[in-house]
């Protein structure tokens, strides 16, 4: 006999949960039940509204289903380096050095440290040394200081950028050709 901590998910499907007659969420003869089968996810149009308006980064991430680190709110991470991380969200605090492929902020989040990643959606606080390869987005919520370098940037009314900003995020890698001393270019 299992505890009651492990027969929670046995209803639940990959798209929501299962609601059928009799489970606790109303009455069999209520027309507000779903039949058994149904999703909730597709029952509710605020979940529907919200896949439609889902980003461009959470849409890209979730298809490729790479790697994602979650930091949640009230959480402080901080003094570390994140690498292999296709998407991290902000939810809490992190200080950190990263290099990834998307970033989100959430508007509770903030992160401070240095990120080099491929798209970056700010609806939170961002402040440090930031190299957007390709898309930089800044939300009406959002705020980012610090040394910006980006390929492509939109911030909408009320996003606020401030510090040096600079056009071209390839521009400001390192050419792979430069010499190091004591090595020889064969």
């Amino acid at each position: 006999m299992a505890t009651p901590f492990f027969g929670k998910r046995e209803n639940e499907t990959q798209t929501g949960l299962r609601h059928g007659p009799g489970n606790g969420y109303g009455t069999s003869g209520s027309s507000g039940a779903l039949q058994p089968g149904a999703s909730s996810l597709n029952a509710n149009p605020l979940n529907a509204a919200k896949a439609v308006t889902e980003s461009p980064a959470a849409a890209a991430a979730g298809k490729e289903g790479g790697s994602k680190l979650t930091v949640g709110p009230n959480i402080k991470l901080k003094g570390v380096e994140i690498t292999d991380c296709d998407t991290l969200v902000v939810e809490g605090l992190v200080e950190a050095t990263m290099d990834s492929r998307v970033i989100q902020i959430s508007e509770q989040g903030a992160f401070k440290g240095s990120a080099e990643i491929d798209v970056a959606e700010i609806r939170g606080e961002f402040n440090g040394n930031l190299t957007v390869r390709q898309k930089l987005v800044i939300y009406s919520t959002g705020k980012v200081t610090g040394i910006i370098r980006y390929g492509k940037l939109v911030i909408e009314e009320g996003g606020q950028l401030s510090g040096e900003i600079l056009f071209g995020a390839l521009a400001a890698a390192k050419p792979a050709s430069v010499a190091k001393p004591g090595l020889q270019a064969v």
